[in-house]
């Protein structure tokens, strides 16, 4: 069975982690096939955003443990597992997670390496590895401490709790909360209206947000800055600019 299932539909791709038995629980095997997907999507002009997700159950219920407890230290550090998720996270396309169920430990991790995340009423956010005698190991000390503040983060990580949706709504670490039945399709809606836009803008927005969590103030500003200019040079801003004029849907062609 393949550990990852991949749909394309029109401008958004969906790509679905596909363990269900373990929970979604990501192998080396599955973050190869994650990685390799996402790499390949990103290279496809055709697809302007992606949904990343697991089932009704587990986004990714945590690393595949068996694997972490037979890895030594120098094998986990040879495997250079950790570099499939420096490679998730360069790619430039837009990652909508859709979140159902469980999302503990690396499934935590891997929602929050995505751009955005949608999560169903169900969802439930947390960094157990403390309670295997580990920490997070694939960002979890820094995405989520930026994502919900520090002392959140810090009850999280020290003791184990999880979020609720809600929770995770009010602190600031999902997007949208929406009903049971609805975790996936409304997550392609948003990546559906997010294909919509402007390709160029799209991820020079998406760089320039991600700078402010990563530079101080004023390098940010600087690159919003340079940022915009370049994007008023594209091909599609001048297409926005005259279609809203003209009072008619624009046509980006992502030039």
């Amino acid at each position: 069975m393949n550990p990852v299932n991949v749909e394309r539909d029109g401008a958004i791709a969906v790509v679905l982690l596909n363990r269900p038995q373990q929970l979604n629980a990501l192998s080396s095997e599955l973050m190869g096939e994650l990685a390799a997907a996402l790499e390949e999507l990103d290279a496809d002009e055709a697809i302007r955003s992606i949904v990343v997700g697991g089932d009704e159950r587990a986004f990714a219920a945590g690393a595949d443990v068996g694997e972490l407890a037979a890895g030594t230290p120098i094998s986990l550090y040879e495997s250079r597992r950790l570099d499939r998720w420096d490679a998730i996270r360069n790619v430039r396309t837009p990652l909508v997670a859709a979140v159902s169920g469980y999302c503990l430990g690396g499934g935590c991790e891997l929602a929050m390496a995505c751009d955005l995340i949608i999560a169903s009423e169900t969802a439930k956010f947390g960094q157990p590895e403390i309670n295997l005698g580990v920490l997070p190991g694939a960002g979890g000390t820094q995405r989520l401490t930026r994502a919900v503040g520090k002392s959140v983060a810090m009850d999280m990580i020290l003791t184990g709790r999880m979020l609720s949706a809600e929770e995770a709504l009010q602190f600031g670490l999902v997007a949208r909360v929406v009903a049971r039945e609805a975790w996936l399709e409304a997550a392609k809606a948003v990546a559906r209206e997010i294909a919509e836009k402007g390709p160029i803008s799209v991820r020079l927005a998406t760089e320039a947000i991600d700078k402010a969590f990563e530079a101080p103030l004023s390098v940010g500003i600087d690159f919003e800055r340079r940022a915009f200019y370049l994007a008023r040079a594209s091909e599609d801003a001048e297409e926005g600019l005259n279609a809203f004029i003209e009072k008619r849907k624009p046509d980006f062609k992502g030039r």
